[in-house]
């Protein structure tokens, strides 16, 4: 892990390999880790970039709220500090996938292509924001353990949940050493983030969407409607997983990563 700063604060990054640049944008609560698989396929061809984002793994914590442009202005300020100029495949996991679309707004230039996965390009409802604000004061109050036990039945299968136990304690284990005030911030973030649905028509880069044929948060209806609205997208099902496809089922996942990768 390399260590960068960027206005004060410190930002943790896997930067390793050598070639087109891939950077993977890990979702919440969690951290660059939920990537392990995919940097293991890639880093033979590609420069695969994974970061902490700001408030978790082993980045600097910022109290209060850290909205998806400010994630997005450290992951720019990260490709400048690692001196990569070439345009980049932006690979967004659920908030990354967020923090994609903010990223399209500010550094549009920079963007090779996106791989969104299990994300969505709705704003919060105001329901749901008001849930997330809840969350964070109880995160506050009582650490990542009441989120880590409200979460983790979400975001799996209900195959992974029984059949891999690997796999939701590691994510488990993730959610555990993150600081409640990251998480917080974060979920005060996602709670005001924009609705970039009216953006997707503009995305004019290819764009691959990955979903897990089981994912209770962003279904396989949702993320094929945001297909249907971009200029260069195709969507993956991906079998035997929910929300956290990545880790879930990372042979399927990776095989459509590499070979649109390989296609663009």
């Amino acid at each position: 892990m390399k260590t960068i700063e960027i206005e004060g604060i410190e930002l943790a990054v896997e930067d390793r390999g050598e070639g087109p640049p891939v950077m993977l944008l890990h979702g919440f609560p969690l951290n660059h880790s939920m990537w392990s698989a995919q940097v293991e396929r890639l880093v033979a061809g590609h420069r695969v970039i994974a970061p902490d984002l700001r408030g978790f793994g082993g980045s600097t914590v910022t109290p209060g709220a850290v909205t998806m442009d400010r994630y997005a202005d450290d992951v720019g300020a990260m490709l400048e500090a690692l001196e990569v100029t070439e345009p980049v495949v932006f690979c967004g996991f659920s908030m990354g996938g967020y923090v994609a679309f903010s990223f399209w707004r500010r550094y549009r230039s920079r963007v090779r292509a996106y791989v969104l996965a299990d994300t969505r390009a709705m704003g919060d409802t105001p329901d749901s924001a008001r849930d997330r604000l809840k969350t964070a004061q109880q995160a506050m109050a009582d650490g990542p353990e009441t989120v880590a036990k409200a979460l983790l039945p979400k975001l799996f299968s209900k195959g992974t949940l029984k059949g891999k136990p690997e796999v939701v304690e590691a994510a488990r284990q993730m959610i555990l050493s993150s600081d409640p005030a990251g998480i917080a911030a974060a979920l005060r973030g996602m709670a005001a983030r924009a609705d970039s649905r009216p953006l997707l028509n503009q995305i004019t880069v290819p764009t691959l969407l990955i979903v897990g044929v089981d994912d209770a948060i962003t279904p396989p209806d949702e993320m094929l409607g945001m297909a249907e609205l971009m200029r260069q997208a195709e969507v993956v099902e991906v079998p035997n997983a929910g929300h956290l496809t990545p880790m879930e089922n990372p042979e399927a996942f990776n095989d459509a990563l590499v070979k649109f990768l390989d296609r663009i």
